[in-house]
């Protein structure tokens, strides 16, 4: 019995011990899930606590939570076992970092989302804990440092976004070796650097790839050809070099492609046509060169084309108009030529439309008037010359419409009144002609209506007082003509209006005070008149510009309250009124001009403070009283300009404080009292000019500290004592030195020799006494000097300044001497025998010259004339002295030098010519003394006729009388009815026209060729302006200037040069070289400066062009000239100009084209050409290749 139950009671037993394990398992495994859950929810509380003000958004983070677990808290999301498989923060304003996160404590995590807080600190190394991420989004924080290496442990990720940071350092290709589910990948807006691994063609399956809006360099890796599933892939906005890989075209899934703001140069690849799904074609902003190929018009399924800005060239492929889904073109800032195609007018599916800055010519092409849907069209800055087509004003849905800066011509068609949708209309820089249409006053959406610079005429239409949206209106540069109509006091949202240089006229209406919003107005170069209307009553006006004009009465009282003023320009008006009354104080206010006007009254202390002042004109008004000290506080003053007034009083020492200063022009007032010592602190200051005033004592030596002053005017004031020596220190003198017309004495200081760039010199009208330092002659720059009126004695200095100054400048001294007219020379005594001969010859040269009768004498030479064995010995007027210098003016042996010149030519044979103008030969003549002299023989006459005594006396009477550096030196001449001829100085190189055709042009560089142009201007300017009567040139040319060894240029060949007289009818006949001759002496054959100014101008286009500029003279006044590239018609044998010898070239470019003004009262004299082209330099406002002749044009020269 005790054996049968024996095993069901072991049975029992082992089923009780069964049953109590397993009960014992699932509370252990219970125990276990509950520590494992408990675990994440610590690791989550414990990142929670590191964040900043998170308690609001993770309210529900805490515990006791049901059994502790997280998975009803904020964000987090539990799969099937409890456990945390997704964290979902995104846009949830958390602050802090990812490193307190224990990653090991989510190992279940497949998806994490932090996008759009401002977590920072880096991405922490043991994020790889969480292996099982597929998706991972850190995107929009602030996260920094590299990109961890061990995100490369991810093996399962399928997303990953750590976009919009500031991730810095270099893409490691470790961390594309286990990423082989990886399908989007984006890293933009970071700041990586280094390269693109081309380890990243192993991501088999990926589909997107955005690297864009980084600092990555390099080239594109062709391996990125391998991403064969890639349907959108961007890597615009970094540094990318190099060419764009062929391989692309393997990715013929791709949908987008952007690789716009980058390096990448090269062509674009052919293969890109194979992208047939692509929608969007990004390659803008590079520096992509070639062509368009034809085949992009077989990619039908692009949506946008973008090769914006970059050196695209040839022609638009008409195939693009294949592209009927595509809705925006841009084709803008590029080289692209030819004609807009009409297959443009395909693309029915086109809203934008830009093709700007290219060199397109032709027409614009009436088929655009299809592109119903379109809303921009730009295709500004080209060389499009036609009409405005009328089927632009069908284009009903268009908002924005750029026509400007090309060559259009005819009228705006009245159609565009259409366009009521129309918020944007540039039609600015074309030749657009006619009177702006009543119609454009029905396109009511207008904002910004930009009409300058074209031929409109006729009268502002009433109707534009329609567009009360307007808020910049510019009409300036035309022609238009009458009043401002009344209805522009509708215009309330206006903010800018200009019309600078037209033709209105009449008063301002009174309506434009109803302009409220106005921050800009522009009246400046019209007739305008009557008062000005009561503007900126509101405080908005930043700038009023209404100069050269007649506005007359009192300023506007609402002026004085206009704090928001920032530049003021009413110069030149008949403006009157009490200034300290009108003006206010100005918190920022940088320009004030209110020259030429009839203000009176006094300066106002409060001018003080406006601090922002930089400059500040009240010049050649009615304005009395004292200058106030407190404009010594205006810090940041950079120009004073109070001259010609009636100012009186002492020059306050508080000026002394402007240490911005660079103009101070005090100059025709009642100033009184001493020069402050104060001024010396100006270190800045270039131009100082406190002439016709009062002051007295003497010139403070302080004023040495003003180094940087070009042009120093103390005339005509009471200055007395000595010339402080500390004069010579200012080494930058260059303009002018004018002490004149004061009471200093003593001598002249030798220290002013060091003023080597000093280009004028007036000491005259003092008492200056002793001798001019011989020192002088190191002044090289010296081209005027006038010491007259003093007592000073002694030798000139050796120096071309000195020694081609008329007589004038000498005069009433003690006893100067030289080898210049009207003085003695040095070194004289009265009881030489020789020496009385002398004197007796000079004395019968003189009478014979004053009664005309002796131009048959011979001043070098004596006439010796040789032909074919008959010699002819004719009266000569020389020194008995035989062999001195030929280099002496009238000391020679003529009948040894005529010899020597016969002889050294071979009786002027042929091969010793070296050039020939209008009226002889020029021969090269190596005399027996070693001296190299130049000849000009005259044609020989026919029988029975004379030699034209008139033009032979008139080029001498030129040469003898002209004194200066850049005019070639006369020697002497012979006249005879069988031969005349002149001695001049030998010029090394030739004429320019010869340098210019020949290989020495390439030694004509740049800065040369500038200097070449500068130094004839400063001859001419001689000749016209400081001598008296004038010359006139008449036959200037290439063949008539002549350049030394050094390339330092002389004007020669007088044989045309007139004398003008000032009652002088000027009638002759016609004089010059074909091709240089003023327009205006066809017709009228009135001979003025301005024939030469206008020969100066052919010349100057010459030097820098390197040829004869031909056509080019005659087609300036046309549209077309006006496009022309300045690149364009350089001299191309010489390398391109850089930056300094680009503004060198501007310059004379510019000047050249002034010069060349069809109206003669337009063109410039040569003073002021001489003076501009010796002070200008900074004229250059656009890229070297932009540069067009329109520019230089509408440059103020």
């Amino acid at each position: 019995m005790a054996s049968e139950r024996s095993p069901i009671f072991i049975l029992l037993i082992s089923l009780l011990v069964l049953m109590l394990f397993n009960s014992l398992s699932s509370k252990c495994d219970a125990a276990a899930m509950k520590y494992e859950v408990q675990d994440e929810a610590e690791a989550l509380l414990k990142w929670k606590g590191s964040l900043l003000q998170s308690e609001t958004v993770l309210h529900s983070w805490s515990l006791p939570a049901v059994y502790g677990s997280p998975c009803n808290w904020t964000g987090i999301t539990c799969n099937g076992d409890g456990k945390v498989k997704e964290i979902n923060l995104r846009n949830c304003s958390l602050q802090g970092k990812l490193d307190p996160l224990n990653f090991s404590s989510l190992p279940n995590l497949v998806r994490l989302d932090l996008s759009i807080n401002a977590l920072s600190g880096n991405i922490p190394s043991q994020i790889c804990a969480s292996s099982r991420l597929v998706f991972l989004d850190l995107s929009m924080n602030q996260l920094s440092g590299a990109l961890a290496l061990s995100l490369s442990n991810l093996t399962h990720i399928s997303v990953l976004n750590i976009s919009d940071n500031i991730l810095g350092g270099e893409i490691s290709p470790l961390l594309f070796v286990n990423w082989m589910s990886l399908s989007h990948l984006q890293l933009d807006r970071n700041q990586l650097n280094g390269q693109i691994p081309s380890e990243i063609g192993l991501l088999a399956n990926l589909t997107l790839l955005y690297l864009y809006s980084n600092n990555i360099g390099g080239s594109i890796p062709p391996t990125l050809g391998n991403l064969s599933k890639l349907t959108q892939l961007g890597l615009s906005t970094n540094e990318l070099s190099g060419q764009i890989p062929h391989e692309v075209g393997n990715l013929t899934r791709l949908d987008v492609l952007s690789l716009s703001q980058n390096n990448i140069t090269g062509s674009i690849p052919l293969t890109i046509e194979r992208l047939t799904q692509l929608t969007g074609l990004y390659l803008g902003e590079n520096q992509i060169s070639g062509t368009i190929h034809p085949e992009i018009g077989n990619m039908k399924s692009l949506i946008n084309l973008g090769l914006n800005k970059n050196n695209l060239t040839g022609f638009i492929p008409p195939t693009l108009g294949n592209l009927t889904q595509l809705t925006t073109l841009y084709l803008n800032e590029n080289q692209i030529s030819g004609t807009i195609p009409q297959e443009i007018g395909n693309m029915k599916s086109l809203v934008d439309l830009v093709l700007s800055e290219n060199n397109l010519s032709g027409f614009i092409p009436p088929t655009l008037g299809n592109l119903t849907q379109l809303t921009i069209l730009f295709l500004d800055e080209n060389q499009i010359s036609s009409t405005i087509p009328l089927e632009i004003g069908s284009m009903s849905s268009l908002v924005s419409l750029a026509l400007s800066t090309n060559n259009l011509i005819g009228h705006i068609p009245s159609n565009l009144g259409n366009l009521t949708k129309l918020t944007t209309l540039h039609l600015y820089k074309n030749q657009i002609s006619g009177k702006i249409p009543l119609e454009i006053g029905n396109m009511k959406s207008l904002d910004d209506l930009e009409l300058s610079k074209n031929n409109l005429t006729g009268f502002i239409p009433p109707t534009l007082g329609n567009l009360t949206q307007l808020t910049h209106l510019y009409l300036f540069k035309n022609q238009i003509s009458g009043h401002v109509p009344l209805s522009f006091g509708n215009l309330r949202n206006l903010e800018e209006l200009n019309l600078l240089e037209n033709q209105f006229s009449g008063s301002l209406p009174e309506e434009i005070a109803n302009l409220t919003q106005l921050r800009f107005l522009d009246l400046n170069f019209n007739e305008f008149s009557g008062y000005l209307p009561q503007i900126c009553q509101r405080g908005s006006l930043t700038d009023l510009r209404a100069s050269n004009n007649n506005f007359s009465g009192p300023l506007p009282q609402s002026l004085k309250n206009c704090r928001t003023l920032q530049q003021v320009w009413l110069e030149r008006n008949q403006l009157s009124g009490d200034i300290s009354e009108v003006f206010g104080v100005y918190p920022n206010l940088t320009y004030i001009d209110m020259s030429y006007n009839r203000l009176n009254g006094e300066l106002s202390p409060t001018w003080g403070e406006s601090l922002n002042l930089t400059s500040l004109k009240f010049s050649s008004n009615n304005i009395t009283g004292k200058i106030p000290p407190q404009v010594g506080h205006l810090s940041q003053l950079n120009l004073l300009d109070i001259s010609s007034n009636y100012l009186e009083g002492e020059i306050p020492k508080e000026l002394g404080k402007l240490t911005m200063l660079y103009n101070l022009s005090l100059n025709d007032n009642k100033l009184s009292g001493l020069v402050p010592e104060e001024l010396g602190q100006l270190n800045k200051l270039e131009l100082l000019d406190l002439s016709m005033n009062n002051l007295e004592g003497p010139i403070p030596k302080q004023i040495e500290k003003c180094t940087r002053l070009r042009s120093l005017k103390l005339n005509s004031n009471n200055l007395n004592g000595s010339i402080p020596f500390q004069i010579g220190n200012l080494e930058d003198l260059g303009i002018i030195l004018d002490l004149s017309q004061n009471s200093l004495s003593g001598e002249i200081p030798s220290q002013l020799m060091k003023l080597s760039k000093l280009e004028k010199l007036n000491l005259s009208h003092n008492m200056l006494n002793g001798s001019i330092p011989s020192s002088f002659k190191e002044m090289i720059s010296l081209l005027s000097i006038d010491v007259s009126y003093n007592l000073l004695e002694g030798p000139l200095p050796d120096n071309r300044a000195f020694l081609n100054a008329p007589p004038k400048a000498f005069v009433n001294n003690k006893g100067l001497c030289g080898e210049v007219q009207s003085l003695q020379p040095c070194n004289s005594t009265p009881t030489s025998h020789n020496d009385r001969k002398k004197d007796k010859k000079y004395t019968v040269i003189i009478i014979l010259c004053f009664v005309g009768v002796s131009f048959i004498l011979c001043a070098l030479v004596v006439i010796f004339f040789v032909l074919r064995g008959r010699r002819t010995i004719v009266e000569n007027v020389v020194q008995e002295v035989r062999n001195q210098d030929l280099f002496s003016i009238w000391n020679c042996d003529g009948k040894n030098t005529y010899e020597g010149i016969i002889e050294a030519t071979q009786n002027f044979d042929d091969k010793f010519c070296i050039g020939e103008g209008g009226y002889g030969k020029v021969y090269k003549a190596n005399l027996p003394t070693g001296e190299v002299v130049a000849v000009k023989k005259f044609h020989p006459q026919k029988d029975g006729e004379q030699i034209d005594q008139r033009s032979f006396k008139k080029e001498i009477q030129a040469l003898i009388e002209i004194r200066h550096r850049n005019i070639v030196k006369l020697y002497g001449f012979c006249s005879h009815p069988r031969c005349s001829f002149l001695v001049y100085e030998y010029m090394e190189r030739g004429s320019l026209a010869k340098v210019l055709k020949h290989g020495e042009a390439m030694e004509l560089d740049w800065i040369k060729r500038a200097k070449v142009v500068q130094s004839v201007a400063h001859a001419l300017s001689y000749m016209h302006h400081d001598c008296n009567p004038p010359f006139v040139h008449r036959d200037l040319s290439s063949n008539n200037i002549l350049l030394d060894i050094g390339f330092e240029a002389c004007i020669s060949d007088f044989g045309t040069a007139r004398l003008l007289k000032p009652d002088s009818s000027n009638w002759s006949t016609l004089a010059g070289t074909y091709g240089y001759v003023a327009p205006e002496l066809a017709y009228t054959m009135r001979v003025t400066e301005k024939c030469d100014v206008y020969s100066f101008g052919v010349l100057a286009l010459e030097v820098i062009m390197g040829e004869h500029p031909g056509d080019l003279l005659s087609s300036l006044s046309t549209s077309e000239a006006k496009g022309i590239l300045l690149k364009d018609i350089l001299d191309q044998r010489l390398p391109p100009p850089t930056d300094q010898e680009m503004k060198e070239v501007v310059l004379t470019v510019a000047i050249a084209l002034a010069c060349l003004c069809s109206d003669p009262l337009s063109r410039p004299t040569m003073y002021h050409v001489s003076q501009k082209l010796s002070t200008s330099r900074d004229l250059l406002l656009e890229p070297h290749h932009a540069i067009t002749f329109r520019h230089l044009m509408d440059l103020k020269i």
